[in-house]
């Protein structure tokens, strides 16, 4: 019998045989099949005897490898997902403090947004809600005055919903627009439609709750969707809310994050106050993927030439890091930060975390040394194929390029470390998000890194919680135009 450790999958894989067939023969359900070579679950003793007949090794080594698998693999090097919370509600460890405004964050995954608000003055998160239990672990774990809530958004009606939140200010969050309608009104939404989208249901979870601000934030191929006319209904559905919105393509290198990373953010509020929206604090040149669209935040032009900083760099974020080898880990510091950046995110950090880097094959290590700034520096024929950006190494004088949640699989996107062989580690993808090193992750490894790779920059949230106070304080002083027409021009959609 084989006894070589491999997982399931790679095992399956490497004796060419199908997933309907191993099921087949095995004797167990594919769906359940799928869900153990994802690492959801363990097979139990009798699945497992039959399944290591099938792929020819023993079941306490196959058990032994999935065991491992499901905490250490890695988005890109296998399928690992998680499972959907059942409802769960985690309540708060402490009341949230009076005078500050209240903040519900949906899809809130690690928290990121919520936690950029809580970093600027006058804001307290006091729920969160999103459909994953690890990343409710996540959010509780940093946000000390939040209920956590991990399930469906639209398994709960707006009055169970309203009752779990309490009263907010403030509702931030980026649902995923797939199955969003372009064609129904917002007055025909009804709770409990079976048709409702996830944006959909946000936008009525707004109307019910009536906060004062909302803060949506979405990919800028929302832009092009359909023609435009999924943004379009987006809008108007705020609108329909009594929401008055303006909305950015916002780059939050601009915003002193050292990742170009381009988001759609749609902000209103229902007391008719113009919106000024942040001023970059650091300039970078970069190509948008909005292309010339009057919307895009952007620093070039005689305003920005000379007054701003240029943007932080991905070295300037994460060199104080200690150097290791593929499959090496580092747990502590090993010498003074350098940037304002560095010792801003090391603050209160004794303990170096989640600076592990991914265990590459020998191959992959071959492909790691050969690479350099896109896919053609590989010589010819040592990969079959991948986009330009695949196995390339970031550039060590510029801000990184997006992080996806495969940035520790070098076949995703460009993820390897300027100098060193491998893919970048966790905590250099949390320093590139602006995670503090404090900050808590919960989960195996591979939903870390999810978690990581999909959260919004707590800096770029710091910004736009900023920018809503100094609207509110501009329209009590009766200054009311809008700051952002002095150097950015509001448009409506341009579609």
């Amino acid at each position: 019998m084989h006894e070589k450790i491999f997982d399931m999958r790679s095992r399956r894989l490497e004796l060419g045989l199908p997933q309907r067939e191993v099921a087949l023969r095995a004797r167990v359900r594919e769906t359940q099949l799928r869900k153990w070579e994802r690492g959801l679950e363990l097979p139990d003793s009798e699945s497992a005897k039959r399944l290591g007949k099938v792929l020819k090794i023993s079941p306490s080594k196959l058990l032994s490898a999935q065991e491992t698998y499901a905490e250490f693999a890695t988005p890109g090097e296998g399928y690992t997902t998680a499972e959907a919370g059942k409802g769960e509600v985690t309540r708060r460890k402490s009341a949230p403090p009076s005078g500050t405004k209240r903040v519900l964050d949906v899809f809130c995954g690690a928290g990121g947004l919520s936690f950029g608000f809580e970093r600027s003055e006058g804001f307290i998160t006091t729920c969160g809600i999103d459909l994953l239990p690890d990343r409710i672990d996540t959010f509780m774990a940093n946000h000390h005055y939040a209920t956590g809530i991990a399930g469906d958004l639209r398994a709960y009606s707006l009055h169970e919903i309203h009752k779990l939140t309490g009263d907010v200010d403030v509702v931030v969050g980026g649902p995923p627009c797939q199955g969003f309608s372009s064609i129904r009104p917002f007055r025909n939404l009804t709770e409990g439609d079976p048709r409702n989208s996830l944006v959909e249901h946000y936008v009525l979870v707004i109307n019910h709750l009536r906060p004062e601000w909302f803060v949506f934030e979405n990919v800028v191929g929302i832009l092009t969707h359909e023609n435009g006319s999924r943004l379009c209904a987006v809008l108007e559905g705020f609108r329909s809310a009594g929401y008055s919105v303006e909305w950015r393509v916002v780059n939050a290198a601009l915003y002193g994050v050292a990742q170009h990373r381009e988001r759609v953010v749609i902000v209103g509020n229902r007391m008719g106050i113009p919106f000024s929206w942040p001023k970059p604090s650091h300039r970078a040149e970069h190509k948008s993927m909005a292309g010339s669209r009057p919307e895009v935040i952007r620093t070039e032009g005689p305003l920005f030439c000379t007054e701003l900083p240029d943007a932080v760099t991905l070295m300037e974020a994460i060199d104080d890091l200690p150097p290791i080898p593929a499959g090496g880990e580092a747990a502590g510091y090993i010498g003074p930060t350098r940037t304002d950046y560095q010792r801003r995110l090391r603050a209160g950090s004794e303990l170096l975390t989640l600076h592990k880097a991914t265990n590459h094959s020998a191959k992959m290590l071959e492909i790691i040394r050969h690479s350099g700034s896109n896919i053609s520096a590989l010589p010819p024929g040592m990969v079959k194929s991948g986009f330009s950006s695949c196995y390339s190494r970031l550039n060590p004088d510029k801000p990184s390029t997006t992080l996806t949640v495969n940035f520790v699989h070098p076949a995703s996107n460009r993820c390897i470390h300027p100098y060193q062989d491998r893919a970048l580690t966790p905590r250099e993808g949390a320093r590139i998000q602006s995670f503090p090193d404090s900050y808590q992750f919960h989960g195996t490894t591979a939903q870390v890194v999810k978690q990581i790779g999909n959260a919004v920059p707590p800096l770029l949230g710091q910004r736009i919680a900023e920018a809503i106070i100094s609207s509110e304080e501009k329209m009590k002083n009766g200054r009311s135009k809008k700051a952002s027409q002095a150097w950015q021009p509001l448009v409506e959609s341009t579609f």
